[in-house]
């Protein structure tokens, strides 16, 4: 019998799938993902649901869409009874574990998001989603110097280095020490970083941030005001970040497969991802919560188990790109499949994508929407089904024209709105 892979999640926060080397970006230095995903499949249409940590976080651990997960609001916990990965891929007898930011625990939403307060909020144990190990923490924006709290550790204890390196690192110890050897049980890990996600002034690991007159902006960013200078500015904190978790990645990835190597076990399956991005001055708009490409579109690697490598059974091949109109939401069933020797052959050709609620914190979406993106074209609607914004991404990928008002296009629009759940 083959045994079963051992998978490795590793999910960032506001990496947006433009802001990688291998994607083309000017600005990114991102050498570790550059060589990875030349070893990998690039789902390179892939989108999350929500483009927002917590309901992102909700989906991907559920497979379950918000609301309906449960996460509706920006400051509601994800349900004690909410069915997770964790357990799904534990009744297949995998050992699981989580590392890092978590975001689906009670909060206090008088207090600083930013700071000690919400970095040192217990998550307890029946909250955190029914994973064997779990060693993080709540939120807080604390890019260095965090703090973890969890299986083993009761209290809140502060870590110093880079937050990414640390999540990294206690992630390669868990796996070094429970892993024992080629017949130990398989196991699943997902690692949460909250990098590159503001406060982008933050130290970077040593990385220093780019002269902002050096940054290459796209063209839907506006020229010449406000916008540009503040999007200079926190652009070259960003790619900082980035390339500091470029690093800490790569000492990650290396430590573990250097380990399973040891063990006489596979690699593991790696995904990489990001629960969003964020816009960075593009249509003049900040942060999240926008249906804008920059804000729904996020990297997703997926390096096959070493045995896995070829074309089996109609599977991608390693080193390839594949534009199926993915989401975040597919990445639990991909996962299940691999941990029953299935091959995941589904085709996706659009992907819901959708805000439940208005998260009232400065530059956020100012409405509640939802929509399909496919390959080509990307419909969104206004909370009462009304067409909001409709784009042919083929010949505007920088959706800089809208085309919800030309006659030409009702057909089209009227078929992508129906598919939404629109009304008649």
């Amino acid at each position: 019998m083959t045994p079963r892979p051992d998978i490795l999640w590793i999910v960032t926060t506001q990496w947006r799938a433009q802001a990688c080397g291998y994607a083309g970006d000017p600005n990114a230095r991102t050498p570790f993902l550059d060589a990875l995903a030349a070893r990998c499949v690039n789902y390179t249409q892939a989108v999350t649901p929500h483009p927002f940590g917590p309901f992102a976080r909700a989906a991907l651990l559920t497979g379950v869409p918000s609301p309906g997960n449960g996460v509706r609001d920006y400051f509601d916990v994800l349900p004690v009874g909410a069915r997770t990965m964790a357990q799904a891929l534990a009744e297949r007898d995998y050992t699981t574990a989580f590392f890092g930011k978590w975001h689906l625990g009670r909060r206090d939403p008088a207090a600083s998001l930013v700071g000690e307060v919400h970095a040192r909020t217990i998550v307890p144990p029946e909250n955190r989603g029914g994973f064997e190990f779990w060693e993080g923490f709540e939120s807080g924006f604390l890019l260095n110097d965090p703090w973890l709290h969890g299986t083993r550790l009761t209290t809140p204890r502060q870590f110093d280095g880079y937050q990414s390196d640390v999540l990294g690192a206690r992630a390669a110890a868990w796996q070094g020490e429970h892993v024992s050897g080629a017949a130990a049980a398989p196991w699943f890990a997902l690692v949460s970083f909250e990098a590159p996600h503001p406060p982008y002034a933050a130290p970077a690991a040593g990385i220093s941030p780019r002269d902002p007159r050096e940054i290459i902006l796209a063209p839907n960013v506006p020229r010449g005001g406000r916008v540009e200078a503040e999007a200079r500015r926190e652009l070259a904190g960003y790619y900082a970040h980035v390339e500091a978790t470029d690093g800490a990645i790569g000492r990650l990835v290396t430590a573990i497969d250097q380990a399973q190597g040891r063990r006489g076990r596979a690699l593991p399956i790696v995904v990489v991802t990001s629960v969003h991005g964020d816009m960075h001055g593009a249509h003049g708009l900040f942060r999240k919560g926008w249906p804008h490409e920059e804000s729904i579109r996020v990297p997703l690697l997926v390096r096959q188990a070493q045995r896995e490598a070829g074309r089996t059974g109609g599977a991608p091949v390693a080193g390839t790109t594949d534009d199926a109109a993915v989401s975040l939401l597919d990445l639990p069933a991909m996962t299940l499949a691999w941990a029953e020797g299935r091959t995941w052959e589904a085709r996706p050709s659009q992907a819901a994508i959708s805000m439940p609620s208005v998260v009232t914190l400065p530059q956020q979406c100012d409405r509640i929407w939802r929509g399909w993106r496919t390959r080509t074209r990307k419909l969104v609607l206004n909370a009462d089904g009304s067409p909001w914004l409709y784009f042919d991404l083929e010949r505007d990928p920088g959706e800089q024209q809208n085309l919800v008002g030309e006659a030409a296009r009702f057909g089209e629009i009227e078929a992508l709105r129906r598919l939404a759940g629109g009304p008649e």
